[in-house]
């Protein structure tokens, strides 16, 4: 069997599209399809399910990816190491949320960015979910930390960790409550508080309100950034309340410049999600950083 067609086959499978893959291999669409149609003919079996938006594997289909795609993931590190330059190749992609990739998980691969022949170079991309986990199915990224856990066959999740969510603002916001309000009248007391918040839609404050007191939040947006970095920072010189994850807020309540207006029995969580493109935790750097995501993890509890 042709190597270049199972390559062929492996980024389409991948990449959900005939016309993504054929960016990513630098070929014309025709000449992907042809070379799928090819690898059909080879198999006398069907590969993929054309669709309005992309293909969609056949159950042939995944089971030629799943059995293929390590041994040419393990073909294509060989030949990109190559014999003179081993360390060239060795450089993890890697896409996720800004904050917490940059709060949590760029600190923990430092050790692993080292000059020596265990370490490899590291290229970062932030953005939402769905940008990330897009850019992992089209193979800009090699590992990728997401709060959606994607569905279908492409990529595998692993769980990596919670995020606590933490109802807080500037101590002057909490005396005017005071502090028993919320225990006796709920969310009613928060309703003509201002708010900032990293969208127009409140993502953070309606997903608290939905978990905690089971209504939507009646206020809006005073202030709208697109990082919760900068939500801190506003929240701390007084704009307004905000929700925010406890890892990133906990030295600001620890120093008090922002207070905790509600500490419920079963706090929002949000979990996070270590995904990859199936097959690829067979390449070094992107099973070392696996791993030592999962073990760092652990203390981020």
């Amino acid at each position: 069997m042709d190597l270049a067609l199972l390559r062929t086959f492996v980024t389409v499978h991948r990449a959900g599209s005939f016309t993504r893959a054929a960016a990513l291999l630098g070929l014309s669409q025709p000449a992907v399809t042809s070379q799928i149609r090819t690898l059909e003919r080879q198999l006398g079996r069907p590969l993929f399910l054309r669709q309005a938006r992309g293909v969609t594997p056949t159950t042939i289909g995944d089971e030629l990816a799943h059995k293929a795609a390590p041994h040419l993931d393990a073909l294509v590190e060989i030949a990109g190491n190559g014999l003179d330059d081993e360390s060239s190749s060795r450089t993890l992609h890697l896409a996720g949320p800004p904050e917490f990739t940059a709060e949590r998980v760029l600190p923990a691969l430092t050790e692993l960015t080292g000059d020596d022949s265990q370490g490899f170079a590291l290229r970062v991309s932030f953005g939402t979910a769905e940008e990330v986990l897009e850019g992992l199915a089209c193979g800009h990224h090699d590992l990728a930390i997401s709060t959606d856990r994607p569905r279908g066959a492409l990529l595998t999740a692993s769980p990596l960790c919670d995020e606590e969510h933490v109802l807080v603002a500037a101590p002057r916001w909490a005396e005017r409550i005071g502090p028993y309000a919320l225990l006796r009248k709920g969310a009613s007391v928060l309703e003509h508080l201002p708010v900032v918040e990293v969208h127009e839609s409140l993502p953070f404050v309606s997903r608290y309100w939905a978990s905690v007191f089971d209504c939507h939040p009646a206020a809006t947006g005073a202030v709208i950034v697109p990082d919760l970095r900068a939500v801190l920072s506003c929240a701390t010189a007084g704009a307004g309340l905000a929700v925010l994850p406890r890892y990133l807020c906990g030295p600001a309540l620890a120093r008090g410049t922002i207070v905790a207006l509600h500490e419920p029995a079963v706090p929002p969580l949000r979990t996070y999600f270590l995904v990859v493109r199936n097959g690829t935790l067979a390449l070094p750097p992107v099973a070392q950083a696996h791993e030592w995501l999962q073990r760092a993890a652990t203390a981020w509890c």
